[in-house]
């Protein structure tokens, strides 16, 4: 998965200080997907990685409650963000780690019309290989994601809220971007 991200929140999560990533809407995805940090203006570039170990989907009031210690921002900040939002995700994250060097959106567009994502993309590896190819950083960061989809050690990759898996709609492109509508189960 890749996430576009606010330089402070992206740093945040880097350094291991923010935790839990927030949505104003559904997020499926299953526990110990890999995830490649994007920080948007002015930044832009590709900053690291982590991974999802939960997704919690409630409504914004009982997201916060469970997550605003993890969660990096203010109360005033969070309500300004999900206003108007029937429901919110948590993305819990672990394993962040940033890369040596960044991988700067020119290079991501040198090959073609890369765009980063609002908020988020699933990206294969055949996608992400291509993205970064040539970049001194390729080698680290595909290798990075390769071991972070195998589950952390001792640590649980279920989530104990209810899932059932959802297709997305494939356009063809290894790309894609959508928000799906349910949590996943890790397999």
């Amino acid at each position: 998965m890749l996430l576009s991200l606010h330089p402070r929140f992206a740093t945040a999560i880097l350094s291991g200080a923010k935790t839990v990533e927030l949505r104003r809407q559904r997020v499926a995805v299953a526990p110990g997907t890999p995830v490649v940090i994007y920080a948007t203006s002015p930044v832009m570039a590709l900053l690291g990685t982590a991974r999802i170990t939960a997704v919690d989907t409630a409504t914004p009031a009982q997201v916060w409650n469970r997550h605003r210690k993890a969660c990096g921002i203010t109360r005033a900040e969070y309500r300004a963000y999900m206003d108007g939002a029937s429901q919110a995700s948590a993305l819990l994250l672990d394993s962040p780690r940033p890369l040596a060097q960044a991988v700067p959106l020119s290079h991501l567009r040198r090959t073609g019309t890369f765009h980063p994502p609002q908020s988020y993309r699933y990206l294969d590896t055949d996608a992400l290989q291509h993205l970064v190819a040539g970049h001194e950083a390729a080698d680290e960061l595909l290798t990075r994601v390769s071991a972070l989809q195998q589950p952390a050690r001792g640590r649980s990759t279920t989530s104990t809220r209810p899932t059932r898996t959802v297709s997305a709609p494939h356009s063809g492109s290894s790309m894609r971007s959508g928000t799906l509508l349910t949590t996943v189960p890790a397999p």
